[in-house]
């Protein structure tokens, strides 16, 4: 079941800094999700200012146990002064994860939790109670167990989105990082996305900065049905932007489609009709959202 989202949480980030134009990406939608080093306050404010669609500040992976504390408060201390962003927590059976949402909770800027290393229903249940049953959570797949309990984590109460946490993922299972061997994995979660109702996953961040290998990556994201995907550096942004939004071409066909549609008073004609009316209309939704003009 999916848990309601504040108008308010679809403001882009950091769309009050000077310098940044207003782009109102709504999270249900948004493709690139920048996780920022927590202990690294300095990228901030940079980040928030980027063409991310959206921010994670990450207290998990990133940080060493010794300075888990520090980097909540890093966190908190941001938000609480005019900061937005969502928050990727420790996952529920580490000693953090109690202290992580009860620091949390009611934090002003605070769009949502990303949960570490999902692997249950309960856990995704529990966290969403614990932050007053008010914060969306997105639930990061990390290994076998997650996978198989996806349709059970799309369904829990709270959750929000599925994210894929490839390189976890990999580790648990020996699996290779080729498209092939994450086939089944990523159509689990957009399967399971589509059991629980909600939006289609996030699919695992690329590694190393060539551009042209993110691109390639992005589009087999693309392939998968997965509608988002992490990235761990702001210049992977623009590319992930890119690849995942509908293309000058496919808006060109909707507009014409939907055109053509009207002016025969919305008639449906045969079978294929139906398909790709659903098609046009999430194509220029899309559009109209990214800001993609149809090809001339």
């Amino acid at each position: 079941m999916t848990s309601p989202v504040s108008a308010d949480s679809t403001r882009p980030v950091g769309a009050d800094r000077p310098g940044r134009p207003a782009r109102e990406i709504s999270p249900e939608i948004a493709r690139s999700w920048l996780l920022v080093n927590a202990m690294r306050t300095e990228l901030f404010d940079e980040s928030a200012a980027s063409r991310a669609d959206a921010i994670i500040l990450d207290i998990e992976d990133a940080v060493d146990p010794s300075h888990k504390d520090e980097a909540r408060e890093n966190v908190t201390r941001w938000l609480t002064a005019g900061g937005r962003a969502w928050v990727r927590v420790n996952d529920a059976t580490s000693p953090f994860w109690a202290d992580d949402l009860a620091g949390l909770r009611g934090t002003p800027g605070l769009l949502g939790i990303m949960l570490a290393k999902t692997e249950s229903a309960d856990q995704v249940t529990e966290s969403f109670h614990r932050m007053d049953g008010k914060t969306p959570v997105i639930a990061l797949v990390e290994s076998a167990v997650g996978i198989e309990e996806a349709n059970r984590i799309a369904k829990a109460q709270g959750a929000f989105r599925l994210a894929f946490g490839s390189g976890d993922f990999r580790r648990d299972t020996g699996m290779a990082a080729t498209p092939e061997a994450m086939a089944y994995p990523r159509a689990k979660l957009v399967v399971a996305s589509r059991v629980g109702n909600l939006p289609g996953p996030i699919d695992g961040p690329t590694v190393g900065t060539n551009h042209p290998i993110l691109r390639e990556q992005s589009a087999i994201t693309v392939m998968m049905g997965m509608t988002g995907k992490l990235c761990l550096a702001i210049d992977q942004t623009t590319v992930i932007n890119e690849v995942i939004s509908p293309t000058p071409t496919d808006v060109a066909w909707a507009t014409d489609f939907m055109r053509d549609f009207e002016a025969n008073g919305r008639v449906i004609r045969d079978g294929s009709d139906l398909p790709r009316l659903g098609r046009a209309e999430k194509i220029m939704k899309l559009a109209t959202a990214f800001g993609v003009q149809p090809a001339v």
